[in-house]
């Protein structure tokens, strides 16, 4: 078997992954970024929506927006709009070429001196007396024992990394949304605003979108929990019947299907050598589902973490902390409040539902470009979120 060696192996060129490579590598690390797909950003498994905080992190190329959008139009199950927009900003976020934008921070990594290896599947990870040493991969056919200090599970809901680590990153059904979505053309949109659209006989536990893509077509999708997911009942069920009654003369010229895990931040991400990121440290808002803004920043603090551990020659998962203690500080409690106000507003019945859009019927302005802005607002306008949420935002 052939072996390498690195400072940092990360599994996974997601933004996550190729965050933690970039921020690594520019701390003067050898890291090696591998992906098993044969090309980075495919298959596309996202409904491609970001708010302006992406700027916080990277200049964006321009090509990696195909859409810019003023907000959100929020539906409840009769009707009852929600606009949600920033004050004083035209522009609150983007609907991203996923491909070219999971690209871009790949090439990114690169400059940055990360290498970077396609269709390269890790199969276990390398334990040596008690810490994660490292990983065993098939690249392009050839068996390779890489050795690294440590190891980064950037590989999505499922981190099997995580797993081979020690870390238990299983889900129950109920924390994890089977999602379905067409891109579709020939049909009219709203081309200034992503609509997402409530009720049970839509999305029993979920929600369905509608995300502009470009002038003449859409991201159009839904989503579920898992624990109604059954036959007969399953996203793409849900998600034909949307299509064929709102969009019935449209063409779908792609489809997409995979999950996210809407746990919350309630998992171990370290281990002796080894840390999560992105999906794989379940960083998504429960209530929204986005996640790209999380798994950047979890990039950002993992690759400096690690940069740090690494001139301390010390990689004990008690080291490895200060990255858990971070994200924790910076956006732990704006998940657990998403977290507790998913579980709330899909446990209402329609009629609950309904009485929970109607309070914050209209126009709503945030300030500023986060999901912390949202929350708040969504926490001080309707009294069924209960005000020590509030509080916990402050």
């Amino acid at each position: 078997m052939k072996e390498e060696e690195y400072d940092v192996v990360v599994v996974g060129a997601g933004p996550a992954g190729s965050m933690t490579a970039k921020t690594a590598a520019e701390r003067g690390l050898d890291v090696l970024l591998i992906e098993r797909n044969p090309v980075i950003g495919v298959p596309v498994k996202c409904a491609e929506g970001v708010s302006r905080e992406v700027e916080r992190f990277v200049d964006l190329d321009p090509r990696c927006i195909c859409t810019t959008f003023k907000g959100n139009i929020t539906y409840g199950p009769d009707g009852t709009q929600v606009i949600l927009s920033v004050a004083g900003e035209e522009v609150t976020g983007y609907v991203l070429d996923r491909q070219f934008f999971d690209k871009f921070l790949a090439l990114e990594a690169a400059r940055a001196g990360a290498e970077v290896r396609v269709r390269t599947h890790a199969y276990g990870v390398i334990q040596e007396e008690g810490y994660a040493k490292g990983v065993y991969v098939n690249s392009a056919g050839v068996d390779v024992r890489i050795s690294a200090d440590v190891v980064v599970g950037a590989d999505g809901v499922e981190s099997k990394i995580g797993r081979w680590g020690g870390i238990d990153t299983s889900l129950p059904l109920n924390d994890l949304a089977i999602c379905a979505q067409f891109l579709m053309c020939n049909i009219k949109f709203n081309h200034d605003y992503c609509e997402l659209f409530f009720g049970d006989e839509i999305a029993p536990k979920g929600y369905a979108w509608v995300f502009p893509k470009s002038a003449d077509s859409a991201n159009v999708g839904i989503g579920i929990s898992g624990d109604v997911s059954y036959d007969h009942h399953r996203a793409l069920d849900y998600l034909n019947a949307f299509v064929s009654d709102r969009f019935p003369n449209g063409k779908v010229i792609a489809e997409v299907f995979g999950a996210v895990p809407l746990s919350g931040p309630k998992y171990e991400t370290v281990a002796n050598g080894m840390i999560l990121v992105g999906d794989a440290a379940r960083h998504v808002n429960p209530f929204t589902g986005g996640g790209i803004v999380y798994a950047m920043r979890d990039g950002e603090i993992a690759g400096d973490v690690i940069a740090k551990a690494t001139h301390e020659k010390n990689f004990s998962k008690r080291r490895l902390r200060e990255y858990e203690k971070r994200w924790r500080k910076e956006f732990g409690r704006v998940l657990d409040a998403g977290l507790r106000i998913k579980n709330i507003v899909l446990g209402l019945n329609p009629q609950e539902q309904n009485k929970f859009f109607h309070l914050l019927a209209g126009e709503l302005k945030i300030k500023g470009f986060s999901e912390r802005g949202l929350l708040k607002e969504v926490i001080k306008k309707n009294p069924k979120i209960l005000f020590s949420l509030l509080r916990m935002m402050l």
